[in-house]
């Protein structure tokens, strides 16, 4: 019955050319074509179909969950070695937002969300989307096959997990240990918070001895203080980057820088 359905989305079902690309996109043809496309609707887009979608929050809520077991176990196969510590330093830098949104990118999902929601995209639902389609997959799938599937389509396709091993991004805690190491004083501060796509947005910024070095916006306060501290590095020299060193004796601050689960008969 499953082939049938598969044949029937792919030839005769009225969201045929979603059923192709999504093919192109997994390797196969879903049974549950709306799940994968409940997949791309984010939270401001209501449904007008024969359906009753509302957006992919449930699926991004179970693929996180999903896609969190499946790197833990694969970091934990791969590095016998290792302990909790790195395991848990590594498995932050594979799921973290900045990296599921850049993994989202290269997948082209963009997309996908261009053509289910009128909103102007932003790239935190790169991200989303794509937990919300490991949700999805997880349904059609079960886990074993979505474990391969994420290992072998995602994790080896897109990911150098040997650079990962090496690349620090844990930003705050770096520039608060250079700030103590040289004696400056450090401090956050949460400038505004705002809603954007019906979500709190924080605008967070850094300042090193009462001087604005580094501010950023995201929807999580945390994450808002590891851009915010990247460029308060950048901005003092201590990493690599376009920015001028701005000097902390001097006045010029950097600028502001702006699922129901249903599933067809």
């Amino acid at each position: 019955m499953r082939v049938i359905r598969r044949l029937y989305n792919y030839y005769l079902h009225k969201d045929r050319e979603l059923a192709r690309r999504l093919k192109s996109l997994l390797g196969f043809t879903p049974v549950y074509l709306q799940l994968f496309k409940l997949a791309f609707y984010h939270k401001s887009t209501f449904s007008n179909g024969d359906y009753a979608i509302s957006n992919n929050e449930r699926l991004e809520f179970l693929g996180d969950a999903v896609l969190s077991t499946i790197v833990g176990e694969y970091l934990f196969k791969k590095y016998p070695n290792s302990d909790e510590g790195f395991l848990t330093k590594m498995r932050s830098k594979i799921v973290k937002r900045n990296s599921l949104d850049e993994i989202g990118d290269k997948m082209g999902l963009d997309m996908y969300l261009s053509s289910y929601n009128q909103t102007k995209l932003s790239k935190s639902m790169l991200g989303n989307s794509l937990e919300a389609l490991v949700g999805a997959i997880y349904i059609e799938l079960g886990y074993e096959k979505t474990r391969k599937y994420v290992i072998n389509r995602i994790l080896r396709k897109y990911l150098n997990i040997h650079e990962l091993e090496m690349y620090d991004d844990n930003f705050k805690s770096q520039l608060l240990e250079w700030c103590q190491k040289s004696g400056h004083q450090i401090d956050y501060k949460v400038l505004t918070k705002y809603k954007s796509d019906k979500r709190d947005k924080f605008k967070v910024a850094v300042y090193v001895d009462n001087k604005k070095v580094g501010t950023a916006d995201d929807f999580n306060k945390k994450s808002a203080e590891q851009m915010a501290s990247e460029r308060a590095m950048i901005a003092l020299g201590i990493l690599g980057g376009n920015s001028a060193t701005i000097k902390l004796g001097d006045t010029e601050e950097e600028p502001d820088e702006d699922f129901p689960e249903i599933i067809p008969a």
